[in-house]
């Protein structure tokens, strides 16, 4: 290693210079690196990079920052914390640029994630025209679908309306009530009280629907009304059931609040199927009052302004005659920020172009476009993957824009898997040797050339001298799926074949139409067609935490899609495995999501003392008051409320993190108590845990996706959307059920080390030979050259994609002349295959 810890700063050292550092699994890390330089730091997931880039140094220039700032003004702003470090040295102000975990709303918007909808919305009510008689000018917030102001009063500024009708709700006419005709309503109790209620009223619940009158029907289906009766139950025998008391209500009633209220997404689902969505009869989708609607800009109105591609709009802008000054500057700067989104390949995204429907490496070039405009120098950038996502065709200009970064006079630390950005870096800082507490050590730090003698370093067999690998056979399709007339987003009447049986890589440049095609109507057309939501995220979790879910989504409209199944393959299952958070507060974890958590609070319930006390399973559960330490409510924390500063969380006082009452840790399994379990990595677990057969499955399957360093109950709000992406993956694969089921994955390599890309495709492989179907949508040149089949859409993005470009296995998609897939798959094709065996290839 190339590292000088001793040396002291000076005005003229061009470096950072980090002694001591001990954040998460860093042990006592000294490294230096250059400043007006692109860093980049690189190391397996979990192997501690982050926490030296973002956690060390990028919370040290914020520190400082903030002892700058009035103490009343820092309650506004949000603060990571003072890291763990002993010194810090020739540090500039910093500015990070994180991947976002959250899950976007589709309000949010390609013009509000990049602020330009606020200068439009401002050149509007500033410089648009308005119609004769107008009493004023509006305000800027008339012209936001998602202010009072704005938004249309018919759909709340959604632009669509839920219908719903008779034929949504009962499905089958000839069904009575009692047989279930009206499908909406809810099962188990739920459902059977309201049939007792209509029973009490006097409705015949056993004639066919269809053979009721018509004013009775409407009643049943549409009141408003909440009538109360008493309900007698009817007993069986050796049943005991008290009279009660219930209150109607109308069937559409309920799924109209269900539809507000729920925040299950499963719940959600379910009664989507029972409603029409259609677009709003009052805005026509605009999502905007009529007044609003009315003033232009240029002869058009703010929502036609914000349906134009990027590209279009610069050109509009530029014809416009700028009558003010105050339009001149406006429009000024409306052009200039717009033209850094096309200078990275933006160009065919619209401002109304909802946030749920980009791709990662989309919104992540939004991000970093907003950055670029802001025109600071002298900085350090600290940058997450900003490849991530990226087809390498899109990862050039992106390169091109960190070049521009550095030479205007910043630094640039990125923390990076992608190898070819690593190969332009002038400084690499490689951490590992590998995750949780094997890592957390700088192994090299100096000029890439450098690496290359590192024994122990691995990442460095990827970045050196790399082979394509010895091939496999390509798996024959057992049969296929082809859907026709798929028209959404930029995808016009696109005809595509998904064989099955087989790993099928869908690929193209960012923007093409592959998570349009694949995460959407695949998995869309997939789950109606077997008539229930896709599994998801349906691990258990102990914490009752519903995954995150936007309420205002909607399942897309896909019956003018044409579907035809083809071959001796069936699916009976789907299963979308995405990188969305597995919980949303620190009470949802590693152990809750995946179950093991259940089996563990029994093992200690069976101690020999926990039974001497009474003590049950849920005396264990950090969620359960019974066992819980009542201070932090089982939280492991409390929150402090400090006077002119930002609260904060501190450690309980009670139970110092634990969680548990006093009682409740003196009981043990092998010498450690219930917290301390939790507080074990997998790999850890996996030992102590031995006997425990179906804890010990799960950890083995946590361990071969590379997750071995992950803590059982490490919160999941910690968790990277790669780490959700592998824990939702791996609670798929303990399941003893197999085939038959097709298994949708949108960019799965996303943040992950090649190293750990091998794992994942080694458990991919094996979900394939068990006789399912693997579909994801890559960039990543290395899987999709290990596919069996690849789907390539483009040949650009936006207007100029769209469009099934080449298929066939990558042999053949290589040399494909519209693709700009081929030239970088091409040298990722593997070696001349072996002789063909017989049966199902070996996974590599």
């Amino acid at each position: 290693m190339t590292d000088e810890p001793g040396r002291a700063s000076s005005p003229t050292d061009r470096f950072v210079r980090v002694r001591g550092a001990r954040e998460h699994n860093l042990r006592n890390v000294d490294v230096h690196v250059p400043r007006d330089a692109l860093v980049v730091f690189t190391g397996v997931s979990g192997s501690g990079k982050s926490s030296l880039a973002f956690g060390t140094i990028y919370a040290e220039a914020q520190r400082r920052y903030f002892e700058s700032v009035a103490p009343y003004a820092r309650r506004l702003i949000h603060q990571v914390g003072a890291p763990v470090v002993d010194e810090i040295t020739g540090l500039p102000p910093a500015v990070a640029l994180q991947q976002s975990r959250g899950t976007p709303s589709s309000r949010s918007t390609v013009g509000t994630v990049t602020t330009l909808s606020n200068s439009l919305r401002m050149l509007f009510s500033r410089a648009g025209t308005y119609p004769p008689g107008s009493t004023g000018r509006l305000d800027s917030d008339a012209f936001s679908p998602n202010t009072a102001a704005g938004a249309c009063p018919e759909c709340s500024g959604l632009g669509r309306v839920h219908l719903v009708t008779e034929d949504s709700l009962v499905p089958d006419a000839s069904l009575s009530i009692r047989d279930g005709a009206i499908a909406a309503w809810p099962g188990a109790w739920h459902g059977k009280n309201l049939r007792d209620i209509l029973v009490e009223l006097g409705h015949d619940i056993d004639r066919p629907w269809r053979d009721l009158p018509r004013a009775e029907r409407d009643w049943i289906l549409f009141t408003d009304e909440q009538p109360e009766v008493t309900v007698r139950p009817v007993r069986g025998v050796g049943q005991v059931q008290r009279d009660y008391q219930g209150r109607y209500t109308g069937a559409r009633a309920y799924v109209l609040h269900t539809l507000a209220n729920t925040k299950s997404p499963t719940m959600r689902q379910r009664v989507l199927r029972f409603v029409q969505t259609s677009t709003c009869p009052v805005c026509s989708g605009s999502r905007l009052r009529p007044e609003s609607l009315a003033v232009t800009v240029g002869g058009r109105n703010i929502a036609e302004l914000a349906a134009l591609p990027l590209a279009a709009l610069v050109e509009t802008l530029r014809r416009v005659p700028q009558a003010t000054d105050v339009a001149a500057r406006i429009t000024a700067d409306l052009l200039g920020r717009i033209e850094v989104l096309t200078v990275l390949g933006l160009g065919y995204l619209s401002l109304d172009r909802t946030t749920p429907t980009l791709s990662p490496g989309e919104l992540q070039r939004l991000r970093i476009a907003t950055q670029l405009r802001s025109g600071l120098f002298g900085v350090v950038y600290v940058l997450d993957e900003p490849s991530a996502g990226l087809h390498p065709a899109d990862a050039e200009p992106l390169l091109k824009v960190l070049d521009q970064l550095t030479a205007a006079g910043n630094s640039l630390f990125v923390i990076e898997h992608d190898m070819a950005l690593a190969h332009r870096a002038d400084w690499i800082v490689d951490v590992g040797p590998l995750a949780g507490e094997q890592g957390g050590r700088v192994l090299y730090s100096g000029p890439v050339a450098g690496l290359s003698h590192v024994d122990t370093s691995v990442t460095r067999r990827f970045l050196f001298d790399r082979e394509p690998p010895i091939g496999r056979p390509r798996r024959q399709p057992a049969g296929q799926l082809r859907l026709g007339g798929i028209d959404r987003h930029n995808l016009r009447d696109v005809e595509a074949g998904f064989p099955l049986g087989v790993f099928t890589a869908v690929t193209g440049v960012s923007g093409s139409g592959k998570s349009t095609l694949v995460s959407q109507v695949l998995a869309d057309v997939v789950s109606r067609r077997l008539g229930s939501p896709a599994t998801a995220t349906d691990g258990a979790d102990d914490a009752g935490d519903d995954p995150t879910a936007d309420p205002d989504d909607v399942v897309q409209d896909t019956a003018g899609v044409t579907v035809q199944l083809e071959g001796p393959a069936a699916v009976d299952r789907l299963v979308r495995v995405d990188q969305k958070a597995i919980g949303r507060t620190p009470r949802s974890n590693l152990a809750t999501y995946t179950g093991l958590f259940d089996a563990v609070r029994k093992l200690f319930a069976a101690t020999e003392e926990a039974r001497r006390r009474g003590y049950g399973a849920g005396r264990f559960s950090f969620n359960v008051a019974e066992g819980r330490c009542p201070t932090c409510q089982g939280e492991g924390f409390v929150t402090v409320e400090l006077l002119f500063l930002p609260g904060t969380y501190s450690p309980c006082p009670t139970c110092h993190g634990a969680r548990y009452d006093p009682e409740t840790l003196e009981i043990t399994h092998r010498g450690k108590n219930i917290a301390e379990v939790l507080d074990l990595t997998v790999d850890a677990a996996t030992d102590f845990l031995a006997d425990l057969a179906p804890v010990a499955k799960s950890l083995r399957v946590l361990q071969e996706v590379g997750l071995g360093y992950l803590r059982l109950g490490q919160p999941a709000t910690e968790l990277s959307g790669g780490e959700a992406q592998r824990v939702k993956l791996a609670s798929e694969l303990q399941r003893a059920r197999r085939g038959h089921t097709l298994y949708v994955l949108d960019e799965p390599t996303t943040g992950l080390h090649p190293a750990d890309v091998e794992l994942l495709m080694r458990q991919l492989h094996q979900l394939v030979d068990a006789g399912n179907t693997v579909v994801v949508v890559e960039h990543d040149m290395d899987v999709v050259a290990d596919a069996d089949w690849v789907i390539d859409l483009g040949p650009g993005a936006g207007d100029q994609g769209g469009r099934i470009v080449a298929a066939g296995t990558p042999e053949r998609v290589a040399t494909a002349p519209e693709s700009q897939t081929a030239r970088f798959l091409a040298p990722r094709l593997p070696r001349a295959e072996p002789t063909p065996s017989s049966g199902r290839s070996a996974v590599r």
